[in-house]
């Protein structure tokens, strides 16, 4: 795990361009085989201290959680999170259902940003300014920040759901060992995305043997 502690530099060079309100974007859950896809936006104010703030997959849940109350409760802070549906997953496609949560979650900041640093290469269709930074959660702080908002909001969700076997509260609906067994036992429930390859197959089978 990198020891050094991520800094605000994207950030600041772009106050001297003359952006005031640089919201960094991240998403969380687009390798499950179960539950949405999760999307946040933060704003971090000037000179706001990051401490142990690191890409959400460095820290144990515990660290997320911690973090998370603490981002979420520091004054000054502008962020928000927002979902893609298991059914916007399988009609439009993993990467559009995140690009979709990106922007639900973009459009609830207030006040709105004026700049966009994004996890990854592809870009949500907003007209703002805006630029793709590759693995930015490892790099750019308020990118990081949402990391972290995106994946604790979407474990969260996973561990409330109504579970009739499937372990979801455990392995947040990746395909674990314990997950494709269960699937395979139960079949796919409401929450499965069914036009992932290990669901299709099971439901394929069931129809073949049915």
């Amino acid at each position: 795990m990198p020891s050094a502690k991520l800094t605000s530099v994207y950030e600041r060079a772009l106050k001297k361009r003359g952006f005031l309100r640089v919201a960094g974007v991240d998403e969380a859950g687009r390798g499950p085989l179960a539950g949405p896809v999760v999307a946040a936006a933060c704003i971090l104010p000037p000179g706001y201290r990051g401490g142990e703030i690191r890409d959400s997959k460095l820290l144990t849940p515990e660290k997320r959680d911690l973090l998370f109350k603490r981002i979420t409760t520091s004054p000054g802070v502008i962020w928000a999170v927002a979902f893609a549906s298991v059914q916007e997953v399988d009609e439009l496609n993993i990467l559009r259902a995140s690009l979709l949560a990106m922007m639900r979650a973009i459009e609830q900041l207030n006040p709105p940003p004026d700049y966009l640093l994004v996890d990854g290469p592809q870009l949500p269709t907003s007209d703002l300014p805006k630029e793709g930074i590759i693995r930015g959660d490892g790099k750019c702080l308020s990118i990081a920040a949402a990391s972290i908002l995106a994946k604790v909001e979407r474990d969260r969700y996973m561990m409330r759901l109504a579970d009739p076997g499937y372990g979801f509260a455990g392995h947040k609906g990746y395909s674990t060992k314990e997950h494709l067994e269960a699937l395979a036992r139960l079949g796919p429930c409401e929450e499965h995305r069914k036009t992932f390859a290990p669901v299709m197959k099971v439901r394929r089978d069931a129809t073949t043997s049915a």
